[in-house]
């Protein structure tokens, strides 16, 4: 692996998660504008989003697999291809079921490419080196976050359709693609020298307490997020625009955080900072739900954001340190666990606002963070990840 091809695959996984993070925040910004353009109330129209999260799931469970078997440069060709027609699909049919196939596709594109992303980090990088640029790569996807809806909203305001963000989303694989076709990839499944297969490992139990940390942390994470606005308004008495400000603020503190952290990971045991990255965040977001001064819950936003912006990377990154090579099977089961957390927030969070409202939503979503801590101090006893941190993952 030449440091050329290295810096040129780095870029492919900062690109990719940026696709991820624009197909997935945008949605929020379209769907007014979605729903007139079906003539479909907002709440059904809501509904159709649902095949994007079950592409991107089912792409990052079956890419596991797939890796192995269709080489990543040929995958990420084949992803442009899709990316192509799913935007055509959007631009020319006025057919609801197109809208959604298109959608379940851009899904599956950006579930494809965001797993070929964390495999490409965790495979060039190793022991603390791996945490830091796996963090900095995820702060793409909240800078993605963040200036795509600005673009969104410019779009609009010009009164162009709707379909013309997901042109500009359609830039960013672009980039991938050209980068894609410049640089060479590693080969997986055979050793790419001797042509022997790599020898099966076990996981241990310690990834079960990770799998189970990402889970909860994504759930709990997008419930706390999704009915902080409705707390904000209907129990703390702000408006609208304050309530969604909370919102903005923990995203702007999350993205500081990732590179911040991305810096001092490089000096400490990723399974102690990580721990202690999950008490103070259950800390703060019991301080949030229980305190009774309006003008604190910004300060508080803000230090949960910042805190807690380095927790999923690195339960990523102690998985990937499991075993002595990283295995890209067991990157993507993580993975899956953290993506069935963003399918299932309001599958689990809707019938819990319906009997108790968005207060006790927010106390599940403190508890599904205790469970995070719970997990790691757990994973303290078997982890193997000092075993395998100055391994060469290559």
């Amino acid at each position: 692996m030449t440091n050329r091809d290295r810096i040129g695959l780095t870029w492919i996984s900062f690109f990719s998660y940026a696709l991820t993070g624009a197909v997935v925040i945008v949605t929020g910004m379209v769907l007014e504008n979605i729903a007139e353009y079906f003539q479909l109330p907002v709440a059904q129209m809501s509904n159709t989003f649902t095949f994007l999260n079950a592409g991107i799931l089912l792409a990052v469970f079956l890419n596991a697999w797939l890796m192995e078997i269709v080489p990543l440069k040929r995958q990420l060709i084949f992803g442009f291809v899709l990316m192509v027609l799913a935007i055509l699909g959007l631009m020319t049919s006025h057919s609801l079921s197109v809208f959604s196939l298109c959608m379940f596709v851009l899904g599956v594109v950006s579930g494809i490419t965001m797993s070929i992303g964390t495999f490409l980090i965790t495979h060039l990088y190793e022991g603390r080196q791996r945490g830091s640029r796996l963090l900095f790569t995820d702060s793409f996807f909240s800078m993605a976050g963040t200036i795509f809806p600005i673009i969104a909203a410019a779009l609009l305001a010009r009164a162009l359709p709707w379909y013309w963000v997901y042109v500009c989303i359609g830039v960013i694989y672009v980039a991938i693609f050209v980068l894609a076709l410049c640089f060479e990839f590693p080969v997986l499944g055979k050793k790419a020298t001797s042509g022997e297969p790599v020898k099966k490992e076990k996981w241990g139990v310690g990834v079960g307490f990770l799998a189970v940390a990402a889970l909860c942390y994504i759930l709990g994470q997008l419930g706390f997020i999704g009915w902080v606005p409705q707390y904000a308004t209907k129990s703390m008495g702000m408006d609208i625009g304050q309530a969604g400000s909370l919102v903005g603020n923990f995203w702007t503190a999350y993205m500081v955080g990732m590179w911040a952290f991305s810096a001092i990971l490089r000096f400490f045991d990723p399974q102690r900072i990580v721990t202690l990255l999950a008490l103070l965040a259950t800390a703060l977001m019991y301080w949030f739900i229980t305190t009774t001064d309006a003008s604190m819950l910004k300060w508080i936003m803000l230090s949960l954001g910042f805190f807690s912006s380095a927790i999923y990377t690195t339960i990523i990154t102690l998985g990937s340190l499991q075993t002595k090579a990283s295995s890209p099977k067991l990157v993507n089961f993580i993975l899956t666990c953290g993506t069935v957390g963003t399918m299932l927030t309001f599958v689990v969070t809707g019938p819990i606002v319906e009997k108790g409202g968005a207060h006790a939503a927010l106390a599940t979503a403190n508890g599904l963070y205790a469970v995070v801590f719970v997990m790691c101090l757990l994973l303290g006893f078997v982890s193997k990840h000092k075993l395998h941190g100055h391994m060469n993952s290559h």
